[in-house]
Protein backbone atom coordinates (compact mmCIF):
# COMPACT_ATOMS: atom_id res chain seq x y z
CA UNK A 1 0.00 0.00 0.00
CA UNK A 2 2.75 2.41 0.80
CA UNK A 3 3.44 2.53 -3.58
CA UNK A 4 0.25 3.64 -4.17
CA UNK A 5 0.99 6.90 -1.45
CA UNK A 6 4.45 7.37 -2.41
CA UNK A 7 5.89 10.59 -3.55
CA UNK A 8 7.16 8.81 -6.48
CA UNK A 9 6.85 10.81 -9.27
CA UNK A 10 6.51 7.46 -11.60
CA UNK A 11 3.88 6.07 -9.42
CA UNK A 12 2.03 9.92 -9.67
CA UNK A 13 2.12 9.40 -13.64
CA UNK A 14 0.94 6.30 -13.60
CA UNK A 15 -1.81 7.11 -11.40
CA UNK A 16 -2.66 9.44 -13.88
CA UNK A 17 -2.51 7.72 -16.69
CA UNK A 18 -5.10 5.30 -14.77
CA UNK A 19 -7.43 7.92 -14.15
CA UNK A 20 -7.54 9.11 -17.40
CA UNK A 21 -8.32 5.78 -18.46
CA UNK A 22 -11.14 5.21 -15.70
CA UNK A 23 -12.15 9.06 -16.96
CA UNK A 24 -12.60 7.54 -20.70
CA UNK A 25 -14.16 4.22 -19.70
CA UNK A 26 -16.89 6.44 -17.73
CA UNK A 27 -17.43 8.26 -20.94
CA UNK A 28 -17.34 5.31 -23.17
CA UNK A 29 -19.89 3.12 -21.04
CA UNK A 30 -22.35 6.48 -20.03
CA UNK A 31 -22.75 7.05 -23.57
CA UNK A 32 -23.52 3.78 -25.36
CA UNK A 33 -26.09 3.16 -27.09
CA UNK A 34 -29.33 2.04 -25.02
CA UNK A 35 -29.92 -1.30 -27.41
CA UNK A 36 -26.06 -2.38 -26.50
CA UNK A 37 -26.35 -2.46 -22.53
CA UNK A 38 -26.89 -5.99 -21.33
CA UNK A 39 -30.02 -6.16 -19.82
CA UNK A 40 -29.38 -7.51 -16.28
CA UNK A 41 -31.96 -8.76 -14.00
CA UNK A 42 -29.64 -7.33 -10.58
CA UNK A 43 -32.08 -4.59 -8.69
CA UNK A 44 -30.95 -0.95 -8.99
CA UNK A 45 -27.46 -2.20 -10.74
CA UNK A 46 -27.79 1.20 -12.52
CA UNK A 47 -27.06 3.05 -9.35
CA UNK A 48 -24.70 0.43 -8.46
CA UNK A 49 -22.71 0.87 -11.54
CA UNK A 50 -22.40 4.96 -11.16
CA UNK A 51 -21.47 4.63 -7.42
CA UNK A 52 -18.68 2.35 -8.17
CA UNK A 53 -17.35 4.11 -11.57
CA UNK A 54 -17.27 7.37 -10.10
CA UNK A 55 -16.13 6.29 -6.58
CA UNK A 56 -13.30 4.90 -8.57
CA UNK A 57 -12.55 7.93 -10.37
CA UNK A 58 -12.44 10.15 -7.43
CA UNK A 59 -10.28 8.18 -6.02
CA UNK A 60 -7.39 7.26 -9.13
CA UNK A 61 -7.48 11.19 -9.53
CA UNK A 62 -6.49 11.89 -6.28
CA UNK A 63 -4.07 9.29 -6.07
CA UNK A 64 -2.32 10.98 -9.17
CA UNK A 65 -1.98 14.22 -7.56
CA UNK A 66 1.87 15.41 -6.10
CA UNK A 67 0.45 17.09 -2.93
CA UNK A 68 -2.74 16.20 -1.18
CA UNK A 69 -4.70 19.14 0.28
CA UNK A 70 -8.28 19.65 1.55
CA UNK A 71 -8.92 22.10 -0.94
CA UNK A 72 -7.94 19.84 -3.87
CA UNK A 73 -9.50 16.93 -2.11
CA UNK A 74 -12.84 19.16 -2.57
CA UNK A 75 -11.73 20.19 -5.85
CA UNK A 76 -11.74 16.42 -7.03
CA UNK A 77 -14.90 15.95 -5.48
CA UNK A 78 -16.82 18.73 -6.97
CA UNK A 79 -15.43 17.67 -10.35
CA UNK A 80 -16.51 14.65 -9.65
CA UNK A 81 -20.42 15.75 -9.10
CA UNK A 82 -20.02 17.99 -12.25
CA UNK A 83 -18.81 15.42 -14.82
CA UNK A 84 -21.70 13.12 -12.44
CA UNK A 85 -24.17 16.03 -13.71
CA UNK A 86 -22.70 16.49 -17.41
CA UNK A 87 -22.96 12.73 -18.35
CA UNK A 88 -26.63 12.56 -16.73
CA UNK A 89 -27.47 15.98 -18.97
CA UNK A 90 -26.04 14.69 -21.95
CA UNK A 91 -27.66 11.29 -21.88
CA UNK A 92 -30.98 12.97 -21.55
CA UNK A 93 -29.93 15.71 -24.28
CA UNK A 94 -28.53 13.35 -26.98
CA UNK A 95 -31.76 11.60 -27.94
CA UNK A 96 -30.09 9.37 -30.22
CA UNK A 97 -28.53 6.95 -27.63
CA UNK A 98 -31.86 5.98 -26.32
CA UNK A 99 -30.76 7.10 -23.05
CA UNK A 100 -32.22 9.36 -20.64
CA UNK A 101 -31.34 11.84 -17.90
CA UNK A 102 -31.92 10.58 -14.23
CA UNK A 103 -31.41 12.38 -11.37
CA UNK A 104 -30.91 9.66 -9.26
CA UNK A 105 -27.75 8.40 -11.24
CA UNK A 106 -26.51 11.99 -10.74
CA UNK A 107 -26.77 11.56 -6.68
CA UNK A 108 -25.16 7.77 -7.05
CA UNK A 109 -22.55 9.68 -8.72
CA UNK A 110 -21.65 12.37 -6.16
CA UNK A 111 -22.00 9.71 -3.51
CA UNK A 112 -19.31 7.75 -4.98
CA UNK A 113 -17.35 10.29 -5.52
CA UNK A 114 -17.46 11.29 -2.00
CA UNK A 115 -16.97 7.57 -0.98
CA UNK A 116 -13.84 7.33 -2.92
CA UNK A 117 -12.33 10.62 -1.83
CA UNK A 118 -13.12 8.83 1.77
CA UNK A 119 -11.52 5.77 1.31
CA UNK A 120 -8.69 7.55 -0.15
CA UNK A 121 -8.16 10.08 3.11
CA UNK A 122 -8.09 7.47 5.13
CA UNK A 123 -5.98 5.07 3.13
CA UNK A 124 -3.26 8.43 2.91
CA UNK A 125 -3.91 9.07 6.22
CA UNK A 126 -2.81 5.94 7.72
CA UNK A 127 -0.26 5.67 5.19
CA UNK A 128 1.62 8.79 6.54
CA UNK A 129 1.15 7.58 10.31
CA UNK A 130 2.96 4.63 9.71
CA UNK A 131 5.86 6.29 7.44
CA UNK A 132 6.02 8.48 10.43
CA UNK A 133 6.62 5.12 12.68
CA UNK A 134 9.67 3.64 10.89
Amino acid sequence: MRRLFTDNIVYKRRARFGAILWTLLIFILCFMPAREVPDVKIPLIDKWAHFILFGVFSFLWLLSLRTVTVGRMAVVLIISIVLGWLVEYLQGALTFLGRSQDNIDTLADGIGGLLGMLVFYLLWRRSNKRKQVT
